[in-house]
């Protein structure tokens, strides 16, 4: 018992002094933290260089893109032939992908050898590895293939032969294999690694920074080529003798620099090179040098691998080495299986700093704290070698503390990769395919927006017709607005302004002069959903409480002021002090209000409080208090437009087109109230099923059909309809469809505006999506990106052909053969969504060519136009009394 006490201390003992012996001899073989984290750096500059254009072509590592854009989602499906051609040996696999939860994929394979002769020969005898190959690699050296397409090159083999035929739909890197087939598993695996034979990665970067591919929405996947890394001499400080001696006698002299320091094909004959010169120094084996241990392969890399377990270790190193012929001593194989563990453990060291840089990158473009993420890893060294991955794992999660991965290993990761590629690439096809015929009925064609000009003119024309006016949907209602501001309006006003779910009251004050001024002040009240859909009484007494409360806080509750009312829903005006609701839009629904006169409403809600009086000169809508708001400013401004929640427009009439109105001398403003354009159904080769579905669900089912096309309150809860159908259909959310996108109205159109914001990565745009309780895939962000912005295009499309119809309308009128005119704008979807302003502006240029038309924002054209309307009223009134 004490002997064998005895045997074990000197046994430790011994292999304590061997291991600092070889720790000190092969020093620069062991890396620090901060060594490991200035390759981790170095690798990351290397990145950069491969995917800038103009660094590209000088990089050692290439950052070849694959094309691959997508992950899978789990539902492709399909039967698959693949290729696999890598190595020494060739497969070919049949896999079938089902939706079948415990067998989802099923394999058949056959495996044949890759002679020799062939992997020395000529282009004509093989081929498969990438599109255009840059260079062979794994002792593959090919003639007449380099710089060739693949594709091509095999395709010609497959018609040679003339017995079969094949469509060939990707052409897989082994690395992004492996990063499908365990994407197939685990959806959050967006990076892959081999580490056998060879060692390469690749990994999902953003489409924006990859130069070399067009394009910026999105991601693809990266093949890295990583095993070329240091060839431009950045890893020489690193590189040891023994790494320089393998370099020189490989096919490839100084290239594949990586590769060879840690990839497994150098592996045992680094090992074999490092025992060779401790043997010639009498470090090993007493100075005995064997013809075997001198000839070149000797040492596999299964042989390290066997070495390195820890419990037969020490007795597979003493037949290994007997085989060598050098008659080892228990203090020789002790030292053996310690230089075996350093050449291992700088392999993955290595690796894990390149990875290192892989993850930091991945961390940044998406902008978060922590970075979650799948590494998906294929390889013998990884799967084979003792310790290797738990190595690998831990100085990764040293280098790389703010990330949690997963590392997954792969299932037949190059060939069951390239069938899972091929079903991506299937899917997203016929997915592509099915959306874009989704989305076909919203790109409208110029010939199909002049004919929406067309039918506007003609609906223009029964509103302003006698005869016709009654069945017009388009009413353009008379306001008795006879002209703009001149410059000598003067006074305090005040405005109120109801069009929506908040209530305004101003004070105005206006001065004329050399400096004109418009000074204002106002409060904004909300309107209670139970007040918008209440009685008219609660409406207007609401209104009332308001104006009682801003006379409060402004001191004026004894002034009896002049007042413009701004109620932007569809009226028919008698006089300027006279308005009739037609109907309302925009969510209310308030009681015996509907043909009545809402200022006469206003007047009897004043009188039962009691409390203060008014003169109100102006019932005003929000659309022709744009236009004056502009003319105060840009005298040729005879056009008024609203794009937001809502949307209309109006413009200076002819009074001789009037048919309703009295009178053939001058102008008149006219409400068009064009949102009911298309209620007579004439819009509806145009409509979409979707636009049904929101109007079906909509308070005023029927009514308002061209504002339920191209305002902002109606945009997002059409593209929430887009969505649900295309979750139903597979194309989004993995085929589920959340509480949330069942809720009506939670897709806002100020969302549409943020996610085609060019500003925003689609990671912001996930963000958004998230927000709305919708877990999205950066796929989906793309596809959602795609339907806002087709919706919101057609919404300005068909907002600039009614334009187009107006412009040319007043050009006409006035028999001109060119018109300028100025058109003023307010609402929020045109002030706020990034490009809907762009787009109608060019199709009322395309469409109205005789026209220039200049657009001015308006400032403030429900309340600072409401107080013009009153002043150019009283200055009339003023004006007529002294006629009079």
């Amino acid at each position: 018992m004490i002997a064998a006490q005895l045997l074990a201390y000197y046994f430790t003992e011994l292999k304590d002094d061997q291991v600092k012996k070889i720790d000190k001899y092969l020093y620069s073989m062991r890396f620090s933290d901060e060594t490991l984290h200035d390759i981790k750096c170095r690798f990351r500059r290397e990145l950069e260089n491969g995917l800038g254009r103009d660094t590209n072509t000088t990089a050692t590592v290439k950052m070849l893109p694959t094309f691959v854009r997508s992950i899978p989602d789990g539902s492709e499906k399909g039967d698959f032939l693949a290729l696999d051609l890598g190595g020494s040996n060739f497969r070919i696999l049949r896999v079938k992908v089902t939706q079948d939860k415990k067998q989802p994929v099923q394999m058949e394979s056959l495996v044949y050898e890759t002679p020799e002769d062939i992997i020395h020969g000529s282009g004509t005898q093989c081929c498969l590895l990438q599109a255009v190959l840059v260079t062979w690699t794994k002792k593959f050296k090919v003639s007449g293939v380099e710089g060739m397409d693949v594709v091509k090159l095999l395709n010609k083999a497959i018609k040679k032969r003339g017995d079969y035929e094949a469509d060939i739909m990707a052409v897989v890197n082994d690395t992004t294999g492996t990063m499908m087939t365990c994407g197939f598993d685990d959806q959050r695996c967006e990076v892959g690694i081999i580490i056998g034979t060879g060692t390469n990665a690749c990994y999902m970067e953003e489409l924006r920074h990859i130069d070399m591919v067009e394009g910026d929405e999105g991601r693809m996947c990266i093949n890295t080529e990583w095993g070329a890394f240091g060839d431009d001499g950045s890893l020489e400080d690193l590189r040891t003798e023994f790494d320089r001696e393998i370099d020189r006698g490989s096919l490839n002299p100084g290239k594949q620099l990586f590769e060879k320091m840690a990839s497994g094909m150098f592996m045992g004959e680094l090992v074999r090179l490092i025992l060779v010169k401790m043997a010639k120094e009498g470090l090993l084996f007493e100075g005995r040098i064997t013809p075997e241990l001198l000839t070149k392969g000797k040492i596999e890399t299964k042989h390290v691998s066997a070495i390195e377990k820890s419990k037969e270790g020490l007795t597979k190193c003493k037949e290994i080495l007997t085989r060598l012929g050098v008659e080892p001593s228990q203090e020789d194989c002790v030292a053996v299986q310690h230089v075996c563990t350093i050449v291992s453990f700088r392999s993955a060291n290595l690796i894990a700093a390149t990875l290192g840089g892989i993850l930091t990158r991945l961390k940044d473009n998406k902008g978060v704290a922590r970075l979650r993420t799948t590494v998906g890893i294929d390889g013998s060294m990884y799967k084979m070698h003792p310790q290797y991955a738990r190595r690998l794992h831990k100085t990764v999660r040293r280098l790389v503390p703010d990330s949690d991965v997963r590392f997954l290993l792969s299932e037949s990761g190059s060939a069951k990769g390239a069938a899972m590629v091929t079903a991506v690439a299937y899917r997203l096809a016929d997915q592509t395919r099915q959306i874009a015929q989704t989305l076909a009925e919203f790109r409208l064609s110029k010939a199909q927006l002049l004919e929406v000009k067309k039918r506007m003119r003609t609906e223009i024309e029964n509103g302003l017709g006698k005869k016709t006016h009654d069945s017009a949907t388009v009413k353009m209602l008379p306001t008795y607005v006879r002209s703009t501001p001149d410059g000598t309006e003067n006074g305090d006003f005040l405005a109120l302004d109801l069009g929506g779910t908040n209530f305004r009251v101003l004070l105005v004050k206006i001065r004329s002069g050399k400096r004109r001024t418009v000074e204002m002040h106002n409060k904004i009240y909300a309107i209670p959903i139970e007040v918008m859909q209440g009685t008219g009484e609660e409406l207007f007494d609401h209104i009332v409480y308001c104006i009682s409360d801003f006379l409060d806080y402004m001191g004026m509750k004894s002034a009896r002021l002049p007042l413009g009312f701004t109620f932007s829903f569809p009226c028919h005006q008698k006089s300027l002090d006279a308005g009739i609701l037609v109907n309302w839009t925009k969510g209310f629904k308030c009681t015996d209000c509907e043909g009545e006169d809402v200022v006469e409403l206003l007047r009897e809600g004043i009188k039962r409080k009691e409390e203060f009086d008014l003169d109100v000169v102006a019932v005003v809508n929000d659309t022709v208090g744009t236009m004056m708001t502009c003319a105060y400013e840009e005298p040729t401004c005879e056009v008024g437009l609203i794009a937001g929640t809502g949307s209309n427009a109006c413009y200076m009439e002819e009074m001789r087109n009037i048919e309703t109105v009295e009178g053939n001398e001058g102008r008149m403003c006219v409400n068009m109230e064009w949102g009911a354009f298309g209620d007579n159904g004439c819009l509806d080769d145009i409509r979409t099923q979707y636009d049904r579905a929101v109007d079906e669900n909509s308070l005023n089912e029927g009514k308002q059909r061209y504002e339920k096309m191209c305002s902002g309150m109606y945009l997002g809860e059409i593209v929430r309809n887009i969505l649900i159908d295309l979750t139903k259909r597979g194309f989004l959310f993995r085929g589920k469809i959340s509480e949330t996108l069942k809720t009506r109205g939670i897709f806002e159109t100020k969302f549409l505006s943020q996610i085609e914001s060019d500003r925003l990565a689609l990671l912001q745009v996930r963000a958004i999506l998230q927000q709305l309780g919708l877990d999205s895939t950066c796929d989906d962000s793309i596809i959602v990106k795609e339907v806002c912005s087709t919706v919101s295009r057609r919404a300005a499309q068909i907002c600039g052909a009614g334009m187009a119809g107006v412009v040319d309308k007043i050009r006409e009128n006035r028999a001109l053969d060119h018109l300028d005119v100025t058109v003023g704008v307010d609402g929020t979807l045109y002030k706020l969504h990034p490009h809907f302003s762009r787009i109608f502006h060019q199709t009322v240029k395309e469409l109205a060519p005789k026209c220039n038309v200049n657009f001015l924002l308006s400032e403030d054209g429900s309340g600072k136009g409401a107080a013009l309307i009153t002043a150019v009223g009283c200055r009339q009134r003023a004006q007529e009394a002294l006629q009079a």
